[in-house]
């Protein structure tokens, strides 16, 4: 059943006595059984690791961990928060982009909700779950994702030395038991959703914290800005 997981080299050389476990399959099996049944699962399995692909397991600077991915037609794409460019920002975006604007006193662009460009500079976008049903949030959370993303947080914090994890809300926050507090710099706050945004997200600065503690170790810093330069001459 490993065959259906479609992870790089990078990935796939550390996660293979992972990727064996019966579980794995399992999960597989889930999932199958539900689309066959017709039911609607998000992401589409092209795009389940999607993460992975973007972020190569030696280049990773930082992890946005994040719950399970959006339940609504065409937003998740596999990339925790993130959208598709043509979709609508969701309210946990908006908010992160709200606290990314007064953190760093930029301009960010509320109609492009894709957060590639932070993956493409070694920005982990990792959920905590790496699926859901249509409209069903939390559909998934106890099929076995939560155990294969603890490990991936345990590989990178054994692995990998001056991470920054950024653990937005408590299902990201059962994770700092995964990791080394001596060896990177956790940031904890609230989710960024409306419910809960306001008890201490806004106001955090997990964006000039992480360059601040990327700078100190000679860690080029990540250009967080989601405007695009020559645009903005435009």
């Amino acid at each position: 059943m490993i065959k259906d997981i479609k992870l790089p080299l990078s990935w796939k050389s550390h996660l293979k006595d992972e990727l064996g476990e019966k579980y794995i399959e399992e999960i597989i099996s889930f999932l199958k059984q539900n689309y066959k049944n017709g039911k609607e699962i998000f992401p589409k399995p092209s795009l389940i690791f999607n993460a992975f692909n973007y972020s190569d397991f030696e280049n990773i600077k930082v992890v946005i961990l994040g719950q399970d991915p959006y339940h609504g037609n065409g937003q998740a794409h596999g990339l925790s928060f993130s959208v598709p460019k043509t979709v609508p920002l969701p309210p946990s975006l908006k908010n992160i982009y709200k606290e990314l604007s007064t953190d760093l006193e930029i301009q960010v662009d509320y109609k492009n909700g894709n957060l590639e460009k932070w993956a493409k500079q070694g920005v982990f976008l990792l959920n905590s779950t790496l699926t859901v049903e249509k409209n069903k949030p939390l559909s998934h959370s106890k099929i076995g994702w939560e155990r294969f993303t603890s490990k991936v947080i345990e590989i990178l914090s054994k692995k990998r030395k001056n991470l920054v994890f950024i653990l937005w809300g408590k299902h990201a926050q059962n994770k700092i038991k995964n990791i080394n507090h001596k060896e990177h710099l956790i940031i904890e706050s609230p989710h960024p959703s409306p419910l809960s945004s306001y008890r201490g997200f806004f106001g955090s600065k997990p964006f000039s914290k992480t360059n601040k503690y990327l700078r100190s170790k000679n860690i080029e810093e990540v250009d967080w800005s989601m405007v695009n330069k020559l645009e903005n001459r435009l």
